[in-house]
């Protein structure tokens, strides 16, 4: 059996891709439960389905199981919606959901009516009022996208949260340094490329003086059985990746949990496996994660 190193606990996860039509993912979801999955990622991809309702569901099915949504687009959120939304799921189902906020795909929001000239600007103003907001103050914001007139929630949560938020570019990882408490690094991330932008947001954190590099998750792509390395083809067509290379796993449960050292070798501490959207099997896949890969991760 073959392992990777000792360290820091590593946070396993998998994504219910939104591709998957709303009415199968009860099924996805409790097959996670009952496997012990650590965390099941959810997406708000436009135009498919909603981050926060799917969340609510998956929370209410299941006992157990830590649910995630990574990340919600933050043009199409009115941000007082957004922590009434948040602090209500970390009230109903305390230690068991993380929410992250990124400035979206600009071309979904474009179609959406709802992108920003200043996406940086957005997100700044965002996630400085959101904390604030989710730890219970009452704020006043004038800025140029978030306006506020002495807004408070009624119901905050108990004990302000894990405030995530998704970035690619130096200014936006430099930017979640600052204000955020972990940042969400999308798949087609490499482990080398992972140290880069961890060290951006180490940069960013101490800049505000805040100590080490905060949470990373990271999202990697991966397939296993008969089909895995086709699959993964259509994938890199899909994304236009030159190759797979250093950016997705393909093969049996030894061969993820080798791989996936590398990745938290590299600076990351939470690794959401992406499976392909036309996965044969998401319930199964689930419990392949949960049951066979686990047991060899740290």
């Amino acid at each position: 059996m073959t392992s990777t190193p000792a360290g820091p606990a590593i946070t396993l996860g998998s994504v219910a891709l939104p591709q998957l039509p709303p009415e199968r993912l009860r099924d996805v979801v409790l097959a996670a439960e009952a496997a012990g999955l650590d965390e099941l990622w959810l997406w708000e991809d436009c135009f498919l389905t909603s981050g926060v309702a799917a969340a609510a569901a998956a929370l209410a099915w299941t006992d157990r199981l830590h649910v995630s949504v990574g990340v919600l687009p933050v043009p199409l959120r009115n941000i007082a919606l957004t922590a009434m939304e948040m602090a209500t799921l970390h009230r109903l189902f305390p230690n068991r959901v993380t929410l992250g906020v990124g400035h979206g795909v600009q071309s979904w929001m474009a179609q959406a009516g709802a992108r920003v000239d200043s996406p940086i600007t957005l997100i700044t103003e965002y996630l400085t009022a959101l904390r604030a907001l989710l730890a219970g103050e009452t704020v006043t914001s004038k800025g140029r996208y978030v306006t506020l007139d002495g807004i408070s929630l009624d119901w905050p949560p108990v004990s302000s949260p894990t405030l995530y938020a998704g970035a690619a570019g130096p200014r936006s990882l430099r930017l979640v340094g600052e204000l955020a408490d972990g940042v969400i690094l999308t798949g087609g991330t490499s482990p080398e490329r992972v140290r880069q932008q961890v060290q951006l947001v180490a940069e960013g954190r101490s800049a505000a003086g805040r100590a080490g590099p905060g949470r990373v998750v990271v999202y990697v792509h991966a397939a296993t059985g008969p089909s895995a390395a086709e699959r993964l083809e259509t994938e890199r067509r899909r994304w236009g990746y030159d190759s797979m290379t250093d950016v997705a796993i393909c093969g049996d449960a030894t061969d993820f949990a080798e791989a996936i050292g590398r990745w938290a070798e590299a600076g990351a501490d939470t690794i959401v496996l992406q499976p392909t959207p036309d996965d044969p099997d998401p319930e199964g896949w689930v419990g392949f994660i949960a049951g066979e890969v686990r047991p060899l991760v740290p």
